[in-house]
């Protein structure tokens, strides 16, 4: 399992054989302009929910790579409508797919579309593929949900927000590692722009002190699994 971080909250993942793509924002992202959104493959685009800097490019990979476009009910449809492939899901669900099998579990977030339309309840992923297990929390506040995560699947790493004020923070991500069980986390949701700096050195001790490892990755970097 490959794991790209294209900026923000988007990750690739190359897992089965397939090419993942989540939460595509790259095109309004000026510290991704080296990233070519026309030259990224997905076979399946995840989406934890609807705010702008989570959907931006979702239309424009999608029709590139005929991609189908996993979330919920209400952003499945939603792109659905647009005449894109979709596969709805919600919370507590999970489905087998050709790449592995993924289930929806809850965030503590909101979720509305840029005009203001209703987009469903924010959500997030853990994908179980080529015998490694990931989880996508999406944006969220740290929650006693995430506790039960664990009880059903041991991760490989945990995918979290850490740029703080529209979702958690370091310390709130160090104690969500814990309450799934993974000391191996990718940061997300960070340096985007002016309300959620962070220092990179200080998260990363904070992280280090607590015995788990942060990795925050440049832009375009990929990790294996």
């Amino acid at each position: 399992m490959k794991i790209t971080f294209y900026g923000h909250s988007c990750i690739g993942i190359e897992v089965g054989g397939k090419q993942l793509l989540v939460d595509p924002f790259i095109s309004g992202n000026e510290k991704a302009v080296h990233i070519d959104i026309n030259a990224l493959k997905a076979d399946y685009i995840l989406i934890t929910h609807a705010h702008f800097d989570h959907i931006l490019d979702v239309e424009t990979v999608a029709k590139n790579n005929n991609s189908v476009i996993i979330s919920n009910w209400e952003i499945a449809t939603h792109f659905g409508n647009k005449g894109l492939q979709y596969h709805p899901m919600n919370q507590g669900g999970s489905w087998q797919f050709d790449f592995g099998k993924v289930k929806y579990v809850a965030a503590a977030h909101s979720s509305s579309f840029p005009d203001g339309t209703y987009g469903g309840n924010p959500g997030g992923f853990v994908i179980e593929g080529e015998h490694k297990n990931i989880y996508i929390s999406g944006d969220t506040a740290l929650t006693m949900d995430m506790k039960l995560i664990p009880m059903r699947t041991k991760l490989d790493l945990a995918i979290f927000p850490i740029g703080n004020c529209f979702t958690m923070d370091v310390e709130d991500a160090i104690i969500a590692a814990d309450f799934v069980d993974c000391d191996k986390v990718l940061g997300c949701h960070f340096d985007t722009f002016g309300f959620i700096l962070i220092n990179h050195d200080e998260a990363k001790k904070k992280f280090f002190d607590a015995g788990k490892d942060l990795m925050l990755l440049e832009i375009g970097e990929s990790i294996s699994l």
